[in-house]
């Protein structure tokens, strides 16, 4: 039987527990550590195993997803006790790689690192997957059928792709959040209210996402087919691409990607 501890019980481990004990995981087959009173107390709430110590839960468990802040991950690693042999170690910490965590565990560990966002709080989540050459068939399935519970997986092949994956997807969600903040804001400048303004923004960004899932058609063929010659949508369109916002999205993203980087290096 699968066991699956979470060292962290914070929001992401929450949104995964809780979609996994949606989709049919019996509550003994999880266990969870977390300092915090607060998500300990979420925990017992669930009917889910509380360990009193992260050597506890790990234990009681083949796979291990950590869950702890980036920071402190690799101390809370460093202390660890138990044995971890054949044990499945998933990692949703950002910048933190799969050598770092190699480094404190053992080379042989079998590693999967995950670059999720923050729509997997709402089982709409994007996740791409690297796993270390020790990590087996069955053991990518787990891990698919984990991270399956906060939406969709993709699984890259190096996993310096995590960094661009970070800069699309990872912070993709405040990209589009801003795009929305921003319609809202102009709306309310041409006379509608925050609540309308609000409601409609939402409802077309939703909207324009859905087309774009279900059509068989590039983003590019979708804009241009909703954008009449001589129209209000071609008078935006050449204002955008007048302010080069093309580049504008690309130098976002090179910026993201450039910091993930970073972030890396520096643990």
């Amino acid at each position: 039987m699968i066991t699956i501890a979470f060292l962290g019980a914070g929001n992401i481990a929450q949104a995964i527990m809780g979609g996994m004990l949606a989709n049919g995981m019996e509550h003994n087959q999880l266990w969870a550590f977390d300092p915090s009173p607060t998500c300990m107390k979420w925990v017992l709430d669930q009917g889910i195993n509380a360990a009193a110590s992260n050597d506890e839960a790990i234990a009681n468990a083949n796979v291990i997803m950590l869950c702890v802040k980036p920071n402190v991950l690799l101390d809370a690693l460093t202390k660890i006790n138990v044995d971890t042999s054949g044990k499945l170690f998933v990692s949703v910490a950002a910048g933190i790689t799969t050598e770092m965590i190699a480094g404190r565990l053992s080379e042989s560990t079998q590693i999967v690192r995950c670059m999720p966002n923050t729509p997997a709080l709402i089982q709409a989540g994007m996740t791409a997957l690297f796993a270390t050459e020790a990590v087996s068939d069955q053991q990518r399935d787990i891990t698919e059928k984990v991270m399956n519970a906060v939406g969709h997986v993709v699984w890259v092949e190096r996993e310096d792709e995590l960094d661009a994956v970070t800069a699309v997807s990872g912070s993709g969600p405040a990209y589009f959040f801003l795009m929305m903040e921003s319609m809202i804001a102009a709306a309310e400048d041409i006379g509608l209210s925050n609540a309308l303004s609000r409601k409609l923004v939402i409802q077309t960004a939703m909207g324009a996402a859905k087309l774009a899932e279900q059509s068989t058609e590039d983003p590019t063929v979708l804009r241009e087919k909703v954008t009449s010659p001589g129209g209000t949508t071609e008078a935006a369109i050449e204002y955008y691409l007048n302010q080069n916002f093309k580049n504008i999205i690309a130098g976002a993203i090179s910026a993201a990607h450039l910091r993930s980087i970073e972030m890396a290096k520096k643990h």
